[in-house]
């Protein structure tokens, strides 16, 4: 069943990592009598993790699974921040209050009321624990949540913050599990249950091999077409495509680590079958490489050598060889279509021979007999982080391993798991690691709010000359209730980070879904972790 939208008060904004989706398993008809038949819908999926902690307000959850179960106060979509939770919003003049308008006769999956109680302690919840949470900004603005009464609850910050509706809708950690769940009055220290509001209930998890959800049937939007919901642990692969083919299961995605289940080649000799249609989204992401400016100690550090990596790497090949058209080539951290990043910003091509100049004018020497640039009797050497689960990262640091040797770099690619190479991100370990930005319904301002957050990208920005006035900037445009100076601000953060060359951008990403033909209503929502499954039915076999 579509979700009913409608637009509320409050701010129009904006989301890949490639998700697949294969088929469906089978449905199972039951005739109660002559004239009435009840068909019974289920799906398969395979991941390539388990579901792991499902606690909405911590991060080792899978996301596409939380946001089955879990729902937030308002929801991002393509029209802008419209309602879920909360019927409409009312905001202060100097925007520093939310007074938010609750949805009635809603419950939680153990039958405990959704209400304005609830909020308050599930806000309260997160702000127990807000130093976890501390990439998202509004974590730092929030000074009071109040009770107004039962179906109005309001919500202050110290000051204006523009991007509070859209943390406010993002799968986590804003989002609504039962009071009864809560462990020591709170959830930092975990939880009892999973108790959401969502159109699905976690019914079993099998650790490491299976989790089962189920339709909510008093689900307030009315209970989903699909029943059942089966997330199946996987490898990657051979073994998923296997799978696929045997009808063990008939459903993938890319996971929320940007691993995919399947290959192109694979998606592409299952739509060659006649039995899956395939369906792409519009740019969700940017795929890019994070080179390390604070990293004094290695040439990362230097912006003509950083500038050369840029035009030495062939991304339209990438975006061809190693990711089957699925991606374009991307030549700006963010594409076009996300809100304020129509900015005219200097173009850097493929260019190897501009590549050789940049280095040669910042005397990086290449010695006649040598393969290694030079430059005060150090080498011109470096590493490149990538996830060890992930084919494509790792088809694109030995193609770009290749490409920086041509131009007498010496590139060292070092394979390692995403909560490691996360752990380099924060600890500023690392001279360059794959990455990518947080997606359409995020951006620009949480991939920019990273660039402050030593969890994220702060070692990546803080070495550049103007990381000060980046910084400044960054505080400014996250208050600013102008919309002409928020425009003015985010093109120069931009413009800044561009000339700096310090995120070098590869490809946009896109959602990519394979599905078998008697899937309807395939569609996506504007973060890149979720599939409104909701929205999804099965038609019968004729």
């Amino acid at each position: 069943m579509l979700r009913k939208r409608r637009i509320g008060t409050g701010l129009l904004l904006f989301t890949s990592l490639m998700f697949v989706i294969a088929g469906c398993s089978g449905e199972k008809a039951a005739t109660k009598n002559a004239n009435q038949t009840e068909v019974k819908a289920e799906l398969t999926y395979a991941s390539a993790k388990d579901i792991n902690d499902m606690n909405p307000h911590l991060y080792a959850g899978s996301m596409p699974a939380q946001g089955m179960v879990y729902e937030s106060l308002v929801e991002n979509t393509k029209e802008g921040i419209q309602p879920l939770l909360a019927e409409r919003w009312d905001i202060s003049e100097d925007g520093t209050t939310y007074t938010f308008h609750l949805r009635k006769h809603v419950t939680f999956h153990d039958g405990e009321p959704f209400n304005a109680d609830a909020v308050k302690r599930n806000f309260d919840a997160v702000q127990a624990n807000k130093e976890k949470h501390a990439w998202i900004k509004l974590s730092t603005k929030i000074t009071e949540t109040r009770v107004v009464d039962e179906h109005t609850f309001q919500l202050r910050l110290s000051e204006a913050y523009y991007p509070t509706l859209v943390e406010l809708s993002m799968t986590r950690p804003y989002v609504f599990i039962s009071p009864k769940d809560f462990l020591n009055s709170g959830t930092k220290d975990g939880v009892s249950g999973y108790h959401g509001t969502g159109p699905y209930k976690l019914t079993a998890h099998q650790i490491d091999e299976k989790a089962t959800f189920e339709a909510n049937a008093d689900y307030w939007n009315g209970a989903p077409t699909i029943k059942t919901i089966t997330a199946k642990v996987l490898p990657a692969g051979e073994t998923t495509l296997l799978a696929l083919r045997k009808g063990e299961i008939n459903f993938v995605f890319t996971d929320d680590r940007g691993t995919d289940s399947i290959d192109v080649d694979a998606m592409k000799q299952l739509v060659d079958s006649g039995d899956y249609q395939l369906v792409r989204s519009e740019p969700m992401n940017t795929k890019m490489i994070v080179a390390n400016s604070g990293n004094k100690e290695n040439a990362v550090s230097e912006t003509a050598v950083r500038e050369a990596i840029w035009h030495a790497i062939d991304r339209e090949t990438i975006a061809q060889s190693i990711f089957g058209g699925t991606e374009e080539p991307a030549q700006t951290l963010f594409s076009a279509n996300v809100n304020y990043a129509d900015v005219e910003l200097k173009k850097r091509d493929y260019d190897p021979q501009a590549a050789q100049n940049l280095l040669d004018k910042a005397g990086w020497a290449l010695v006649e007999g040598e393969t290694v640039r030079t430059k005060e009797g150090k080498p011109l050497a470096m590493k490149l982080y990538y996830d060890s689960s992930s084919s494509s990262q790792k088809t694109q640091a030995e193609f770009i391993q290749s490409a920086l040797q041509g131009i007498g770099m010496k590139l060292d690619i070092i394979g390692e798991e995403s909560n490691s190479i996360a752990n380099r991100r924060s600890t500023g370990d690392y001279d360059l690691l794959f990455n990518q930005t947080w997606g359409l319904a995020y951006d620009p301002q949480s991939t920019i709010s990273a660039f402050t957050s030593e969890s994220a990208y702060l070692h990546t920005t803080s070495g550049i000359a103007r990381a000060e006035e980046l910084y400044g900037k960054i505080n400014e445009v996250m208050v600013s209730t102008d919309e002409t100076a928020r425009q003015s601000l985010y093109a120069d953060i931009m413009k800044l980070v561009h000339d700096e060359a310090v995120f070098i951008p590869l490809t946009n990403g896109r959602v990519t879904v394979v599905a078998s033909t008697n899937v309807q209503g395939i569609a996506f929502k504007q973060t890149q972790f979720e599939l409104p499954f909701e929205q999804m039915n099965i038609q019968s076999p004729q």
